[in-house]
């Protein structure tokens, strides 16, 4: 298994990806936290069909750290069931993955 993962998480806005993304990055649990443009997102939410604009996030740590950046960042989420999807990361250059190591907390 890879050392880290990416979380992807959407969000309905910025200014909320960007409260969580700020927390995580603080608490040493994400070494970065990317943020998108607004996509378009399409599904089913209590039997309705739903379209509306939302944001994703691509939340860069350690596999270890990857259940701690999970509970750290649900009750931040405006979403009664947000999504928290782990990304393998396979590789990468060393001189980033040294950095973002020493951004994380060591588990």
């Amino acid at each position: 298994m890879s050392e880290f993962v990416f979380i992807y998480s959407t969000f309905p806005d910025e200014a909320s990806a960007r409260r969580v993304a700020e927390a995580l990055v603080t608490a040493k649990l994400a070494a970065c936290v990317n943020i998108t443009a607004p996509m378009t997102s399409v599904y089913e939410w209590q039997g309705k069909l739903e379209t509306g604009p939302e944001v994703a996030a691509f939340i860069k740590t350690r596999r270890a750290l990857a259940d701690e950046v999970i509970a750290a960042a649900r009750p931040l989420h405006p979403y009664s069931v947000p999504c928290f999807l782990i990304l393998p990361i396979e590789g990468g250059n060393e001189d980033y993955l040294a950095w973002a190591r020493g951004q994380t907390k060591n588990k």
